[in-house]
């Protein structure tokens, strides 16, 4: 059975529908939180079964939580689709050809021996001078290594763990060896362990709560051996997972936005002439309400300006997995962020989270005319700290 206490905090009201993606896209009540709400709830009553249109209904949330910062009453209902899914994982069988999509997909990405493998391949498909076989590919840089104990620059202000990630520690390498530079600049010794796993995040996100809970206590684990009281995150969604598990963990967990902003400025930032366009990742600002810090950030670079884009705060499609599985709606969010990012005309997008970045690299692809970089926001500070290019 679905919460029903979690179920019965919903008034109905309505504020969480023009914040949903989802209903936004298709004005369709039961494609709402409420909407949603109202059948978990049915389903609890025995009013209705869960169908493939039921399931459906479920599957087309992005699990964006944008309709927990519209809701005055405090519902969670970032829990209630966990638990739902969760449900459907255990009781209805999909379709063989979805089975197998989302078991390749949860065996995947977590796993980041076979991503290292993966990366392999692709390096030698991009070196051929191939098409790419999609445009959530990236387009891959060198890989850099920052899985060990990197010191502190001058008096050491802070010991701290480095969350490396799944498809970022092989597919985005820089966007950690940009963390890294930036703690260390900080004053901040980081510990990055290499025997570190998959945080549980995507699996969780999918319905597999036991699968997830086991990596996670793992990854805390791993941290707590090596001796820190902080684990920095530099990907939304991981993030929030691990804050919502926190209790495994004995120390704290902050997005590396929040944990500088509060930390203060140290290393000197050099100026940058660009103009950013800045995308709220969903499940930091509405999970972990992580929303002025990274502006902050931005904001304390000289010569570079912040622009803010319409609809900010709506999901660009990516949401874990969703773009892989229900890729028709995915992209139709990803055409409509990359129109408005068009229409300001930026330097460059940055965001906090690697599932935006690829999913609006794509989405820009997608589009004729200006197609600007898609940064995390920790690349422009170290571009700030770090003018010169660090020798590899």
């Amino acid at each position: 059975m679905i919460n029903p206490d979690l179920l019965s905090q919903c008034v109905h009201c309505g504020f969480c529908l023009q914040a949903c993606p989802t209903y936004v896209l298709w004005g369709n009540e039961m494609d709402s939180p409420r909407g949603r709400i109202y059948l978990m709830d049915m389903l609890n009553q025995g009013e209705t079964a869960m169908t493939p249109k039921w399931v459906q209904h479920m599957d087309a949330c992005l699990g964006c939580v944008s309709c927990m910062t519209a809701c005055p009453s405090g519902v969670n209902y970032g829990k209630l689709i966990e638990e739902t899914r969760s449900q459907i994982e255990h009781q209805y069988s999909r379709p063989l050809r979805e089975r197998l999509l989302r078991w390749a997909i949860l065996h995947t990405f977590p796993n980041v021996a076979l991503l290292r493998i993966g990366r392999v391949f692709l390096s030698a498909y991009q070196k051929l001078g191939l098409p790419s076989p999609s445009k959530l590919m990236p387009k891959l840089g060198k890989r850099e290594d920052v899985s060990r104990v990197t010191p502190a620059q001058g008096a050491k202000r802070a010991r701290v763990g480095l969350m490396l990630g799944c498809v970022q520690r092989e597919f985005l390498p820089e966007i950690n060896a940009a963390t890294v530079r930036v703690l260390a600049a900080e004053g901040c010794e980081v510990v990055a362990p290499a025997e570190q796993p998959c945080c549980g995040a995507l699996l969780m996100h999918a319905g597999k709560d036991q699968a997830a809970l086991a990596l996670t206590r793992r990854m805390f684990a791993t941290f707590e051996k090596s001796g820190v009281d902080t684990i920095i995150t530099n990907a939304g969604g991981c993030g929030s997972h691990l804050k919502e598990f926190s209790t495994e963990f004995k120390g704290q967990v902050k997005d590396i936005a929040e944990f500088l902003v509060e930390l203060g400025p140290r290393a000197e930032r050099h100026p940058v002439a660009k103009c950013v366009a800045y995308h709220d990742s969903c499940h930091l600002q509405h999970a972990q309400k992580v929303r002025t810090q990274p502006r902050q950030l931005l904001a304390g670079i000289p010569g570079l300006t912040v622009a803010e884009m319409p609809e900010s705060a709506l999901c660009c499609g990516s949401a874990g997995i969703y773009n892989l599985v229900q890729p028709n709606t995915a992209n139709e969010l990803g055409d409509r962020k990359a129109r408005h990012i068009q229409a300001i005309a930026p330097h460059a997008v940055a965001t906090g989270n690697v599932g935006c970045i690829l999913q609006m690299q794509a989405a820009l692809g997608r589009q004729t005319g200006s197609q600007p970089p898609v940064v995390h926001t920790i690349q422009l500070l170290d571009e700030s700290i770090h003018p010169v290019a660090p020798a590899p």
